[in-house]
């Protein structure tokens, strides 16, 4: 990697675990781990949309707050790159190191209904944060928080209603303009439009790339949907029982996948050509136990390509491609179906 890649580099995570102890008995012994995160790697550059999908359980969320030190990593580097240039290792520093960078790094939760305080005003719920990190008071608060109001589509006569006045798309209008409030470099969108109705989706995933042109701002959108993702994101990376499967560009991913987990989800999108009918991937059996995942690939027991390799070895995240990584023994040798590919 030459430096000037290095430079673009916003965020870099290297082979992160982030593992929860199972404890049992009256002493509450360990005796196991769920492995929600077993060895993630990936880096998103400045500017760029990098969006993180796959089933439920499948450790995206606890992606996200690890970056941002929610929970603290059991292992594995987040290099991230400060405003002031620094390069910062966010899973080895103290929360009292941290608590500055949290001024660049913020999140979108995903349920709009439940992230806000029901006791405080829009003008409370907004300015928190400035008032948190000292940024504002007074009449240079109120003009701050009827800025941001205006930036994301609320009238700031608003300000003093509480968020059950507000329907469920200007609820999360509400949690995102707190979210700007900081001016932040990094924001990790966790599912932000997940529970809200098909319309509105459309409204805040617009809104969002809007912001991201105007501002600058780089996202790890988190989506089980690869059609919510298909727009709004640069790059896609595909994630199943706390592992990457498959990095790419979202139009390389989506046009000729090199995994068939990818494949099984790329399937469910419908084609925008009602001409183009696909093979809808029907995957048999569930999602793994993160606790107990099985040998070998951990996709081999729903896998119509498996073969005896598959059940006894771990495939490695390689680079099939420029620019295109899968963790399959066979993905250089499959032919999978992709958008825009008839029956």
């Amino acid at each position: 990697m030459t430096q000037t890649d290095m430079d673009d580099i916003l965020l870099e995570v290297n082979e992160l675990k982030q593992w929860f102890p199972i404890r049992q008995g009256l002493l509450q012994r360990v005796v196991g781990h769920v492995k929600a995160v077993d060895g993630v790697s990936f880096v998103i550059n400045r500017n760029e949309a990098l969006g993180l999908v796959g089933e439920s359980g499948s450790g995206k969320t606890t992606v996200g707050r690890s970056v941002l030190r929610l929970y603290d990593p059991t292992a594995g580097e987040i290099w991230y790159t400060t405003d002031d240039g620094r390069r910062v290792d966010i899973a080895n520093i103290d929360q009292d190191e941290m608590k500055p960078l949290r001024k660049e790094m913020r999140m979108i939760f995903q349920d709009p209904f439940s992230s806000l305080n029901p006791r405080l005003t829009v003008k409370d719920l907004i300015g928190e944060p400035l008032i948190i990190h000292k940024e504002a008071s007074g009449r240079a608060l109120e003009d701050r928080v009827a800025q941001l109001m205006q930036s994301v589509g609320l009238d700031p006569n608003y300000m003093r209603r509480y968020p059950h006045e507000f329907s469920g798309g200007q609820r999360q209008r509400i949690g995102l303009a707190r979210t700007l409030a900081l001016s932040p470099r990094l924001i990790i969108a966790d599912e932000p439009v997940s529970a809200l109705d098909v319309s509105i989706q459309a409204q805040v995933l617009n809104l969002l790339q809007q912001l991201k042109d105007e501002l600058g701002l780089t996202y790890l959108f988190i989506a089980h949907d690869l059609s919510v993702v298909e727009h709004m994101c640069d790059r896609i990376a595909v994630m199943y029982v706390g592992r990457l499967v498959e990095i790419a560009s979202s139009d390389r991913l989506l046009r000729r996948p090199l995994h068939p987990y990818t494949e099984a989800l790329v399937s469910a999108i419908p084609p925008a050509d009602p001409e183009i009918k696909l093979n809808r991937i029907i995957l048999e059996g569930d999602i793994p136990s993160p606790a107990n995942p099985p040998p070998g690939c951990v996709f081999h027991p729903r896998c119509v390509y498996a073969q005896e390799l598959c059940e006894r070895e771990e495939p490695r995240l390689e680079e099939i491609e420029p620019g295109h990584f899968a963790s399959c023994h066979y993905s250089s040798e499959l032919t999978l179906q992709g958008i825009g590919e008839a029956e």
